[in-house]
């Protein structure tokens, strides 16, 4: 199965918010995960928000002040979500701000205990892992990378900004130079990066509009994912859990809606998720889930225990 077959845009029918005692929902999670032999594990923004990655708030104002007072208060200055979408005047004010971002949202962060607490339940599995988030947790809390699919692109890596050529560029080390260089939230010009190849602007390699770049590497990863999608539902005899894990209705096409298809189609697999106060399925798929309204991280050390 390759990923496009597995997205789906259509949301199943009769959408339910199950009403099952909290204790019973734990309970019936940890068994149904311990008696699991594959899991795939779909990891949404809520995940690396109940993790403790910080995006507004205090955080944004002590971070990004100085963008705030240059640009403003108004609604693309409240987050670093908001901020990525900032009108910056130049290439300079656009990599002033992002090379801040990818540090702060992806390089330098680090709040894996919540992804390693999940990796210790999950130990043992056949597992994999489809990510829509840029941050990279999963790697740093010791998952290889052949078991992980970020779909979305992530914060160590650039682009042709008009994808003319299919290939994303390190930019660990010039971000940091940049931090180091960033004066009045500008980089100095000779910093900005051009297209090797057409010599225009470049870009982050985050999903954000159609120039985004799968190079070799992402479709390595999508071939993996498939790979394991693959024997996974042609193990008919195998408890196979789908563990939705923080995924919203932002970009359910991506996670949650396969996840309700696949569920639906097929009798061995259990559907369980986590997100607080958007923990729902299908009424079709109702007996074969469990979702739990409540914080990740308590949810899975009930669960551990």
């Amino acid at each position: 199965m390759n990923f496009s077959d597995f997205l789906s845009s259509a949301p199943a029918r009769d959408i339910i918010l199950p009403d099952e005692d909290y204790d019973i929902q734990i309970e019936r999670a940890a068994n149904i995960i311990k008696n699991a032999d594959y899991v795939l594990v779909g990891a949404g923004a809520g995940l690396s928000t109940a993790a403790g990655a910080q995006y507004g708030g205090k955080f944004f104002e002590e971070n990004f002040g100085e963008f705030q007072e240059k640009y403003g208060r108004g609604r693309h200055m409240q987050d670093m979500y908001s901020a990525g979408f900032y009108p910056y005047p130049d290439e300079e004010s656009f990599w002033g701000y992002w090379s801040k971002q990818a540090l702060l949202g992806g390089i330098d962060a680090d709040y894996t205990t919540l992804h390693m607490t999940l990796l210790k339940v999950l130990e043992g599995k056949k597992m994999f892992v489809l990510s829509t988030n840029a941050d990279e947790q999963f790697v740093k809390a010791g998952l290889p990378k052949e078991k992980i699919f970020c779909t979305q692109g992530d914060y160590f890596h650039i682009q042709c900004a008009k994808g003319c050529h299919p290939k994303r560029y390190d930019a660990v080390e010039m971000f940091r130079q940049m931090d180091q260089a960033r004066q009045d939230c500008k980089v100095p010009t000779y910093m900005v990066p051009k297209c090797p190849v057409c010599g225009g602007a470049m870009n982050m390699n985050l999903r954000t509009d159609n120039h985004f770049v799968e190079d070799e590497a992402w479709h390595e990863a999508e071939s993996r994912f498939g790979e394991f999608i693959s024997q996974m539902l042609s193990d008919e005899k195998a408890n196979v859990v789908l563990l939705e894990l923080g995924v919203g209705f932002n970009t359910p096409g991506i996670i949650k809606y396969p996840f309700w298809k696949l569920t639906a189609k097929n009798p061995n697999i259990s559907y369980v998720c986590v997100n607080y106060g958007e923990a729902v399925c299908p009424k079709e798929i109702e007996k074969r889930s469990v979702c739990i309204n409540g914080d990740i991280g308590c949810v899975l050390q009930q669960i551990k225990r």
